[in-house]
């Protein structure tokens, strides 16, 4: 094994940033703020885990999706902190269910109820395409499949827009694409509500 050298960081020495970090917009190519599984490893959990496990482990890692597989390692859905929070646990637990029993695919958003952008139109579309399309979704993420090889490709955040984008919006909560467009057509407003 080799040893490497430790140096000292110097006075000089500054923090390097992608060559076009600062020149997003909405004119920006959409492949700029798209995760794409073939370069970043997807954020997966299996369907039988606890739902109070993932609850925790999402709020600590500050994930906001989970994509769902079954023992075979099949994509079968998403889980996102919204639809598995405190308050929705409780809400299955009055239904009768036992807390420790519930697990992820107890709320889960199935496969065949999510509609997706292909990633042939994403490769010609641009930040303020993937915006205007999706914002009366009401949704905070929105996958992306590659029709021609028959996977999901990755997916597109809006808090990753967000901030890219350097919008006034606060990102440390969930932030839907809606939120999105509001900031980017009505720029008037200093700060946008969640609540959109």
């Amino acid at each position: 094994m080799k040893k490497l050298a430790l140096y000292a960081v110097e006075k000089i020495d500054q923090l390097a940033w992608p060559e076009n970090y600062s020149d997003f917009s909405i004119k920006s190519p959409a492949l700029t703020i798209f995760t794409d599984f073939t370069q970043v490893e997807p954020v997966v959990i299996e369907q039988s885990t606890s739902a109070v496990d993932v609850e925790y482990l999402m709020k600590k890692a500050h994930v906001r999706l989970k994509l769902v597989i079954d023992e075979a390692e099949q994509f079968i859905g998403l889980v996102t902190s919204d639809l598995l929070n405190h308050q929705e646990i409780m809400k299955k637990v009055s239904q009768g269910f036992v807390r420790e029993q519930l697990s992820v695919i107890d709320f889960m958003v199935e496969k065949s109820a999510l509609k997706a952008i292909d990633y042939g139109d994403l490769c010609h579309a641009r930040i303020g395409d993937v915006v205007d399309t999706l914002h009366d979704a009401g949704e905070q993420h929105c996958l992306v499949v590659d029709h021609e090889n028959h996977s999901i490709r990755g997916v597109l955040s809006a808090n990753d827009i967000a901030k890219r984008l350097k919008l006034a919006v606060d990102v440390s909560t969930s932030t839907s694409f809606s939120v999105i467009f509001k900031a980017i057509y009505q720029p008037k407003q200093s700060v946008i509500p969640l609540s959109a």
